[in-house]
């Protein structure tokens, strides 16, 4: 999911009335619940290396605990250096002209309970996990140990309704706060518990509605079938049989059913699905209403290319090896051999290629190779930019 999402989740979670359990709750779980992406950093290094290691280590369970505890440790450091400002900030008895010290208000309305603390950043980076999990791009939980891609592909990377829940809970507070001290009622330290649950159990309920609406769209892909080339006549008939001469019946229609189905959410209704199915020699997008039931007709046929010497080397390299591990249904095409010219090998995910994504010249999430004649790689690119290739 997006940045701000993922933030305003992890502050919606801390107050559903955690922060009422640990100081520093609502700050340390909108950090947390951003900081897997802090992998994005890696595309420094290029645009291979960065799709390399997006949705790597950052998003695993292995590494979740560290990332809470760096965010325990530096929320302590900014306490203790609250503190010390604090008690700098009270006067001496000597320098007061009354005996009496008012004692200095708390620095913080909850309790300090770093246990606490670091389980509550916990659950706000697990939040992350899931948010992700949901889209269609996917994250490898398990990695190091299992480098699997799982992806629940229930919901865009953006969400417009999940994204108006979460604010509406964070932002709605803060308003009815400021109408009350129009009117002169008493500020509470925690509001916006129950908008905060709201908000959290209509993100559920919509993805419980979504994940219905998928399964049922892959079913509907599934039950597709579409005709093969017939059959040619079989070399075994006689032809100084009788009837030889005879008109012969043509022979039976074969169809080809799904192998594979994937269906792809669409940003605005949970009703519309984008579908990429695998029919074995060649890929079909289409798509599907599940409020009706409708299978457009596929607008797009994707023909899986020969294993050329080209597309071996091609997967091969670091860019290659890396999409091939991460899409579940990866097209791989190579550009026509010109004499003199470097040849490229392009990778794309049907998944990213239906839809309203359709409509745009490019396509998003592809990966280019470029070979020379001896078929070694010449540089590597993901999404346009260049980058010489570490293969050599």
């Amino acid at each position: 999911m997006e940045p701000v999402t993922h933030i305003l989740t992890g502050a919606c979670l801390s107050r559903t009335g955690l922060n009422r359990r640990a100081a520093y709750t609502t700050l340390a779980m909108a950090i947390a619940a951003e900081l897997p992406d802090i992998d994005t950093l890696w595309s420094l290094r290029g645009s291979v290396a960065g799709f390399q290691h997006h949705r790597g280590i950052t998003h695993t369970f292995v590494g979740i605990p560290f990332e809470a505890a760096f965010v325990v440790a530096a929320i302590y450091g900014l306490h203790r250096w609250r503190t010390a400002r604090a008690q700098r900030a009270v006067p001496l008895p000597h320098d007061s002209q009354d005996d009496h010290i008012p004692a200095p208000h708390p620095l913080t309305a909850a309790p300090v309970r770093w246990g606490l603390l670091y389980l509550f950043t916990l659950l706000a980076l697990l939040s992350h996990l899931l948010l992700d999990y949901t889209n269609n791009y996917g994250i490898r939980p398990f990695f190091p140990f299992n480098p699997h891609w799982y992806a629940a592909s229930i919901v865009f990377i953006f969400d417009p309704l999940i994204f108006l829940l979460l604010l509406a809970a964070f932002v709605l507070p803060a308003i009815f706060g400021l109408v009350g001290s129009e009117v002169g009622a008493r500020r509470q330290p925690f509001r916006g518990r129950s908008l905060a649950i709201a908000a959290l159990l209509g993100i559920v309920a919509l993805w419980t509605l979504r994940a219905v609406e998928h399964s049922r769209a892959i079913q509907l892909a599934q039950a597709q079938s579409i005709a093969a080339l017939s059959a040619p006549p079989s070399d075994s008939q006689d032809a100084s049989a009788p009837d030889a001469a005879a008109p012969s019946e043509p022979p039976p229609q074969t169809y080809l059913t799904p192998q594979r189905v994937l269906a792809s959410p669409d940003p605005l209704s949970p009703f519309h699905w984008s579908v990429a199915t695998d029919y074995g020699p060649f890929y079909q997008l289409a798509e599907i209403d599940t409020r009706n039931g409708s299978v457009s007709a596929a607008y797009h046929t994707l023909l899986k290319p020969s294993r050329s010497a080209a597309v071996l080397a091609a997967e091969s390299s670091t860019l290659g090896r890396a999409f091939i591990d991460w899409s579940p249904m990866p097209l791989v095409q190579t550009s026509p051999p010109e004499p003199g010219a470097p040849r490229v090998v392009t990778f794309r995910d049907p998944r990213f290629m239906g839809g309203w994504l359709h409509e745009h010249s490019t396509t998003p999430l592809t990966a280019t190779v470029e070979l020379d004649s001896d078929n070694h790689v010449i540089q590597q690119a993901m999404d346009g930019p260049v980058q010489q290739s570490p293969d050599r």
